[in-house]
């Protein structure tokens, strides 16, 4: 125990050793200007701050998708990958909202406006939402990102109907210390800081104090006859200000209430009854700067279900976005300076959007779409997640698990293509980044298309990863109660198929096509087990090697009009074309485009020589598919087909080899015998016949 303790302690030393040294330290006025010329981004407002906090912790730039993804969503350093966000259609979103930001943050007009996430439950825009305060938190706890903020002291020696209680107050707003110099004074030392500002952005600053400040101000000012300077040396401090939202601290979650319950003092703050006896009620004194607004105030204010507030609550927003304000009753306008987010979904944005009385709402805000996602691997990562951070039972997940799970997912959301140039399938892989350039797939035209056809934007409607996450998870649960040690994709459409039915945010009409998009996964499933089941039976990889280095030889001949050493003459000969269409044949590449397909391989084998890379086929994925084919065909006729159907002893040397090549693609035992019973009966089947 003794030792558990003396832990606790060193990791209490730790955490209090994070913690900038400052944080509790009072300093003059004088030496937060002086910090101000070595450093002017202390001076930031609430968007240049969001903005560089997204630049802060790492940037990467996807030159295919011309999109900036952004560390915080993508690789999560601070939650070492934990939190992480996965999709282009995702991080297209994220690039979209930092952008808006950092336009907000040069003043280009979207600084008065709300940033609103629309999309499906359960696209991930509360996790987004959540993972922004989290990361906010985190930088003003670090250098780059600090800010301050001032508390007035020693009031009650000038100021004599004030509350002893009172003697010490902070900045009700947590406003910025240069809000107490005269607006011409600060703006000539926000000039000197612009000159030595090293930023896409300018600093401006142009509030007023808040009431309660205000008052003091002027009673302080009355009593040094107008002497600014003893002002601020002796009734002004300055402290580090760090965003917190247990403390509702520069970060703020507003959540609407029931509708009779609404009351706009949620956002705007109200009266301190405590205080109406002290100071009197129309004192700015006795006001309780508890607002939603008030508490956000340098940070970030958050809307879950913003538009689910009724209309009259709303119009609050009216002047905090684009005037930059709040009126609290009975008070005068208060300046702000935050980010405000808002989340939403489908039926209340259409319900707000049709009101013809939100039309100034409506023109203040923002939309970035959060779609699903729509790659089945990228899904598929988002399920891994979930069971990394989970406490999984000792469970198998076999191959293509997860994957067809994703694939079912994502065929729900695509709009379906037109029929004469592709299927839905086709397409659900094009999106995955299966793309067979000799069928001259255009992925950006298919969006486009897509685009053109979604009542608001693809990915939009659908299955919610949360119906298939809890589906994943009843059906290891199932498992585990059955003593299974694996969990199959099989296991997994068996409880999607029994479900379905059962979910409350799947409308009754799409049932019998989202049946017909699971017998589509169960379908590419099955071909995908076959192909994993001849893998296992005919598998080589020294003849892979040795078929690819032939097939490059003879391809590269034919490219070059040439001639090629016979394997076992050693005479020269002309390219072997039978050979070359045997391989060819196993991709369906057609007679008429034999020549593309040949330059493209031979394209990619020069383009690795220069890049001093060997040659290997197993590197080229069309290539590496078409030799395995080739390879079945030739190895089948040794085969014996009946093991793969008998009720033999799975021991036996021969299945037990299978089997063993399986575990080799990542099965499990258990889960290799159920594969090669369900795709090798298949396998058997076709080639008996």
């Amino acid at each position: 125990m003794t030792g558990d303790i003396e832990t606790l302690a060193e990791l209490s030393n730790e955490y209090r050793e994070s913690i900038p040294a400052d944080l509790r330290e009072t300093r003059s006025f004088e030496w937060y200007l002086r910090e101000l010329y070595e450093e002017p981004k202390i001076a930031r407002n609430a968007h240049q701050r969001v903005a560089d906090m997204f630049d802060y912790y790492g940037t990467s730039y996807d030159e295919t998708e011309g999109v900036v993804e952004y560390h915080l969503a993508s690789r999560d350093p601070l939650g070492d990958g934990e939190n992480t966000f996965y999709g282009t259609v995702i991080h297209q979103s994220i690039h979209e909202f930092v952008n808006k930001v950092k336009s907000g943050a040069r003043r280009l007009g979207p600084e008065r406006r709300i940033k609103l996430l629309l999309g499906p439950v359960g696209s991930g825009k509360s996790h987004f939402d959540r993972q922004i305060r989290t990361y906010f938190e985190d930088y003003t706890l670090r250098e780059d990102g600090r800010m301050y903020t001032f508390r007035w002291r020693n009031l009650c020696e000038v100021i004599h109907d004030q509350d002893p209680a009172d003697d010490a107050v902070r900045s009700p707003m947590n406003q910025d210390p240069l809000v107490l110099l005269p607006l011409e004074q600060r703006q000539s030392v926000i000039d000197d800081l612009n000159d030595r500002l090293d930023a896409p952005y300018t600093i401006r600053n142009e509030q007023s104090l808040d009431p309660e400040s205000e008052l003091y101000m002027d009673r302080l000012l009355a009593h040094y006859d107008d002497d600014l300077q003893a002002v601020l040396e002796e009734h002004v401090e300055v402290v580090r200000l760090i965003a917190d939202e247990n403390k509702r601290q520069c970060l703020e979650t507003f959540e609407p209430k029931d509708k009779k319950n609404q009351d706009e003092t949620e956002l705007t703050g109200d009266v301190n009854y405590s205080k109406i006896a002290v100071y009197g009620e129309s004192d700015p004194r006795a006001f309780d700067y508890s607002g939603a607004f008030c508490n956000a105030n340098r940070g970030l204010f958050s809307g879950e279900e913003l538009l689910k507030l009724q209309r009259e609550f709303l119009y609050d927003f009216l002047h905090a976005t684009q005037e930059q304000t709040i009126k609290p009753k009975n008070n005068p306008r208060i300046d702000i300076d935050q980010v405000i987010v808002g989340r939403t979904n489908m039926p209340e944005y259409k319900d707000k959007k049709g009101d013809e009385k939100m039309e100034a709402f409506n023109d203040r805000t923002k939309r970035i779409d959060f779609p699903y996602v729509l790659s089945y691997e990228d899904e598929a990562s988002i399920y891994r997640k979930m069971l990394n951070n989970a406490d999984v039972p000792d469970i198998d997940v076999e191959p293509h698990t997860l994957e067809m799970a994703g694939l079912f997912g994502v065929l729900t959301r695509i709009e379906e293509p037109d029929a004469e140039t592709i299927d839905l399938l086709a397409k659900a892989k094009a999106y995955n980044g299966e793309v067979d350039e000799l069928e001259e797939l255009d992925v950006r035209k298919l969006r486009e298309e897509a685009a053109a056809k979604a009542e608001i934007g693809e990915g939009m409607v659908g299955i919610s990863p949360r119906f298939i996450g809890d589906e994943i998870a009843e059906a290891i649960m199932d498992s585990k109660h059955r003593s299974r040690g694996f969990l199959s994709p099989l296991t997994v459409f068996n409880f999607f198929e029994e479900n379905l039915e059962h979910h409350g945010s799947i409308p009754e009409e799409n049932f019998e096509r989202y049946y017909r998009y699971l017998e589509t996964v169960r379908e590419e499933y099955r071909e995908r087990a076959i192909e994993d089941v001849r893998h296992a039976l005919a598998y080589d990889i020294e003849e892979i090697r040795r078929q690819g280095e032939k097939y490059m030889d003879h391809v590269m001949a034919y490219i070059d009009d040439d001639t090629v050493e016979d394997e076992l003459t050693g005479r020269e000969q002309e390219p072997d074309e039978t050979f070359l269409r045997s391989v060819e044949e196993k991709l369906d590449v057609p007679e008429d485009r034999k020549d593309d397909f040949r330059q493209e391989v031979s394209n990619w084998v020069s383009r690795r020589a220069r890049e001093g890379e060997a040659f290997d086929p197993q590197d080229n994925e069309r290539l590496r598919r078409a030799l395995e084919r080739k390879l079945w065909e030739d190895k089948k006729h040794n085969i014996n087909f009946s093991a793969l159907v008998s009720a033999g002893e799975v021991d036996d040397d021969e299945r037990g080899s299978w089997i063993d090549a399986l575990i080799e693609q990542g099965y499990s035992e258990a889960g290799a015998k159920e594969v090669l019973e369900f795709a090798g009966a298949e396998v058997a089947k076709a080639e008996i016949e």
